[in-house]
């Protein structure tokens, strides 16, 4: 597949509207436990102006195992506030928040030994795991809530996103009340409008995460891997 990937100076590079392509069907498969893997040029140049736009505080979107995602750093407030703007999402639904790994996440969270435990069954994953939070992660995220939802995608696009540019949000790259996107195409013009990068990747799966509170054995969300999940929690109660 050829890949194109529209490039300008960093002096003069539009925040708004810049398109980055990468080629997802080139990238290694990701398996809990698994070492960075490098990633070809036209990607890391990607990977680079995404991150270039998140550090600038403007949301990017990117590629996951189920749809695609509105990334910004979900450590600054303002940078969250803006996700909520772009989507036209009510501040009482909470956002979650994409990590490198687990030892990422403990960085920002409070996980017990039994979601760690679940954590290390089913992560990297379609899986969204709601954990305790630190005072790093602000309260906008989470309308106040001391819990936020933990996403490690089984992307390595998304995984090296994570890495440098630090935990960002993982939430669909849609206005809310609409459907999620998997493919660019899909985008909603004022979300591409919005956002300081899009990488474009082709077609996901489509399956939305499953959210889990594994300290209550609930799931909130029915998605990827239910029935797995839905056993583990049995068999652990």
């Amino acid at each position: 597949m050829q890949t194109t990937l529209v490039a300008c100076s960093a002096e003069n590079r539009p925040l708004h509207n810049s398109i980055l392509f990468a080629p997802l069907g080139r990238l290694p498969n990701m398996e809990p436990g698994d070492d960075r893997s490098p990633l070809d040029q036209p990607t890391q140049q990607a990977l680079d102006r995404a991150v270039d736009a998140i550090e600038a505080g403007e949301a990017v979107v990117y590629p996951t195992e189920t749809v695609y995602g509105l990334g910004a750093d979900a450590t600054d407030p303002e940078a969250v506030d803006r996700v909520y703007e772009i989507k036209n999402r009510p501040y009482d639904k909470p956002l979650s928040v994409a990590f490198a790994d687990i030892n990422h996440t403990r960085q920002y969270t409070e996980p017990t030994d039994r979601e760690l435990a679940f954590m290390t069954e089913f992560l990297p994953g379609p899986v969204t795991v709601i954990v305790d939070r630190n005072p790093e992660l602000p309260d906008v995220l989470t309308d106040g809530e001391p819990r936020v939802g933990v996403r490690i995608p089984a992307n390595e696009i998304a995984l090296e996103l994570c890495r440098a540019a630090g935990p960002i949000t993982a939430t669909s790259a849609n206005r809310s009340g609409e459907p999620s996107v998997r493919q660019p195409a899909d985008l909603p013009e004022s979300v591409r409008q919005a956002v300081g990068a899009v990488i474009e990747a082709g077609e996901t799966a489509g399956t939305e995460s499953t959210v889990v509170d594994v300290s209550t054995g609930e799931i909130h969300r029915r998605g990827a891997a239910v029935e797995a999940i839905e056993a583990w929690l049995d068999e652990s109660a």
